[in-house]
């Protein structure tokens, strides 16, 4: 039992501390796996539909009633998601798609007694701009064009800096309502983006 317990003491000081050096490298590998997960949503935003694209705060539409030029104008939705027509008043815009907002439209002319049948057309002229903020070289609001993807939007900001994640990102989906709600999830460079995406670049860990 002496003869063992001498062992012990004259072990070599080294392979008492390799519990530490383990210790050590799984804390490391511990970071590394929560650093890609925070670099990486667990839900995929999907490709946005612009056949079911619903109006937004910041939208800019250009209303058309057939026979009433004085009718036709152009308006932006405002912050409080609606728009002022001429002798109908506010009217809500704001999640509804163009059809909806022509069926209201007609349906107040119709309410007021100023148009029996009236013909409206709505078009969106000026979408709400995308965000795009994080590891590129100019961060900032920029125009939205339908069909663009992540990577169209980070070329408009200057493109990547050097230490950027640039295989995906965070992006933050709004519906456009005043109520500001939203949905966070992961796109790649080829994912295309809707209006008012705010995207966020990552920054490299390793």
């Amino acid at each position: 039992m002496l003869f063992e317990i001498g062992i012990l003491k004259q072990a070599n000081p080294a392979h008492r501390i390799l519990p530490a050096r383990a210790l050590f490298a799984a804390s490391w590998l511990l970071m590394l796996v929560s650093c890609a997960s925070q670099l990486s949503p667990s839900t995929e935003l999907p490709n946005p539909d612009v056949t079911k694209y619903r109006l937004g705060v910041g939208d800019q539409v250009r209303v058309i009633i057939f026979d009433e030029s004085q009718l036709s104008n152009s308006f932006t939705i405002g912050a409080d998601g609606t728009i002022a027509f001429p002798l109908v008043g506010t009217l809500p815009a704001a999640g509804l798609t163009t059809h909806q907002l022509e069926s209201s439209i007609a349906a107040a002319l119709r309410g007021g007694g100023i148009i029996n049948q009236p013909s409206v057309s709505v078009q969106v002229t000026q979408y709400r701009p995308i965000s795009v903020l994080g590891e590129v070289n100019r961060p900032g609001q920029y125009p939205y064009q339908p069909g663009m993807t992540m990577l169209e939007a980070v070329a408009l900001a200057g493109g990547f800096t050097y230490r950027s994640v640039t295989d995906h990102a965070s992006d933050w989906r709004s519906s456009g309502e005043p109520s500001g709600q939203a949905v966070q999830g992961e796109i790649g460079p080829g994912s295309t983006l809707a209006p008012g995406d705010v995207i966020s670049i990552s920054e490299r860990y390793f």
